[in-house]
């Protein structure tokens, strides 16, 4: 997205996003996406515009200084309007809320262009918590044992490490062979932060096995770990289709699993069987915060329950101690 079509400030903050604080390109847009609503929102609120079709206006020309007299009042009426007009929902209004939150938080900490920051008390909408859509543990031994064809080797070893190392579409992608050293993975994930994952024995057998077969890349994409049949890096819409393909034969359909969904799967597995500390999990996945990994120490009622019914005093009853 071209952001010199942003007013200056606006623009000025997309570039600190992505150069200082490291964002990826894909969540700059959002940003901007997001404040770009909100920029139309306040043409009208404030006057700024004679534009009456919404996703006409153009915020370019906009005198910013409206953003020195915004008050509680018109952020709440912003929620209202994305609420009312745009329809949207609790977790995209939470978004929006913290676009709106980081944009005046760098308007006052970072620049000191604003005296106050009235966003600090504006209130995200409640997102109710949705559990992960994952594979269960059988199901993932079915989708495993599913996989064939022409490109067997290789599809096995991308399911593999999505299953194990729950890894990102695009991390996946993205692996170079010379990234891979014995045991270890590095990745690149969100925000071009490199990470280290360890592969056990199933990753590095599906991992030798592919490179023994392995065709010979071009030249351009010799580093890259996994190829198409054009030899050059597997695309993500070419992993999604592969995976879909597999889930087909696996009769594993009624869900839309995704490869994200096979990330999910794999931090569920971790969490479920392996014991693996939540910050350890927080690790491995890459979450920039623990209370995204949170979510998975929502999946293991069953466990619990077990906890609860191995306590010793489970099956006592008093009333069966008296009669005795």
């Amino acid at each position: 997205m071209d952001y010199n079509m942003s007013p200056p400030i606006l623009g000025d903050f997309l570039n600190y996003l992505e150069t200082i604080k490291g964002k990826s390109k894909k969540t700059v847009d959002q940003y901007f996406l997001d404040l770009r609503i909100f920029y139309r929102f306040c043409g009208i609120r404030f006057k700024l515009t004679d534009e009456k079709v919404f996703n006409e206006i153009d915020i370019s020309s906009f005198n910013e200084d409206f953003l020195k007299s915004i008050k509680i009042q018109d952020l709440h009426a912003y929620i209202s309007f994305i609420d009312k007009y745009r329809h949207n929902n609790n977790k995209t209004k939470a978004r929006k809320v913290a676009s709106v939150r980081s944009y005046f938080k760098y308007l006052y900490h970072v620049i000191n262009f604003i005296d106050k920051n009235n966003s600090e008390s504006l209130e995200s909408p409640k997102i109710d918590a949705r559990l992960p859509v994952h594979l269960t543990l059988n199901e993932s031994k079915i989708l495993l044992k599913s996989i064939d064809g022409k490109f067997k080797i290789r599809d096995y070893a991308i399911i593999t490490i999505f299953l194990n190392c729950g890894v990102r579409l695009s991390e996946l992608v993205n692996i170079d062979i010379d990234k891979i050293k014995e045991e270890t993975l590095t990745v690149i994930g969100k925000g071009n932060k490199e990470r280290t994952i360890y592969l056990n024995d199933a990753c590095v057998r599906a991992i030798n096995d592919y490179l023994l077969q392995r065709p010979e890349p071009l030249i351009k994409d010799d580093k890259a770990l996994f190829l198409s049949s054009r030899r050059t890096r597997i695309s993500p819409k070419a992993v999604q289709h592969l995976l879909k393909k597999h889930l087909i034969n696996a009769t594993l359909t009624d869900k839309k699993y995704s490869p994200h969904k096979l990330r999910h799967t794999a931090a569920t597995l971790m969490y479920q069987y392996g014991d693996v500390d939540i910050r350890a999990l927080q690790e491995i996945l890459g979450h920039e915060s623990v209370s995204t990994t949170q979510i998975y120490t929502h999946i293991n009622s069953e466990r619990l329950k077990k906890a609860v019914e191995s306590n010793p005093l489970s099956h006592f009853d008093s009333q069966d101690e008296d009669e005795s």
